[in-house]
Parts: C-alpha cells; structure tokens; sequence
C-alpha cells in the first residue's frame, strides 16, 4: 500500500495543511489585508494541495510524484510569500512549507 510507505510524509502534508490553514485565518485578522491579499491566496492553494496529496497517497494514487512536484512548487511559493512577513503565524507556516516542499521533492 502507497501510504504505509509514505507515512513521513502524510504527517508533513497534514502539518502543512493545517500551518497553512491557521496561517490563512491569522491573515485574515491582520490590520493590513491587503498587504496580506497574496500570503491568503497561497496559503489556500498550498492547504488544498497538501490535503489532496494526503487523500491521493492514501487512496494509492498512480500520479503520486507528478503530485507531489506540483505540491513541492505550491509549498515553495507559500513559504517565500509567508516569509516576507514578519508575523509569528507566517514565519512558523513558512517553515513548515518548505519542510513539505523538501519531501514532497524527494519523491517528485
């Protein structure tokens, strides 16, 4: 079964996920949303890209490394975005998105 071997990287997909779907609320707070406008729209993308990675691996996807070069590219771009930010909640989903983005490359 593709997910008991990917097991590491299930976990990393669902952190993101859920760094990016915290992220993405925290910026909707922000006194600036406008500044913000971009980290919002990447942090989606990267949150429904993770989550989709996560259910494809699980259900034995064929498409499993296409994937996850798509995954490992969205990752990459949230975490640059996220990083320009000085906020607690973007530099800790920066860090996790570019974790993701490494394993993700590992298997692309």
């Amino acid at each position: 079964m593709a997910h008991e071997q990917h097991q590491e990287l299930l976990q990393i997909l669902h952190e993101c996920m859920t760094a990016c779907n915290h992220c993405y609320d925290a910026c909707l707070q922000e006194a600036d949303i406008q500044m913000m406008a971009n980290c919002i729209r990447l942090d989606r993308e990267c949150a429904d890209i993770c989550g989709y990675l996560e259910q494809a691996i699980t259900r034995g996807t064929p498409f499993i490394s296409e994937l996850a070069s798509v995954c490992a590219t969205i990752c990459e771009a949230c975490g640059n975005e996220c990083e320009k930010h000085t906020h607690d909640h973007c530099r800790q989903c920066a860090a996790v998105c570019f974790k993701c983005a490494e394993a993700c490359g590992k298997i692309a």
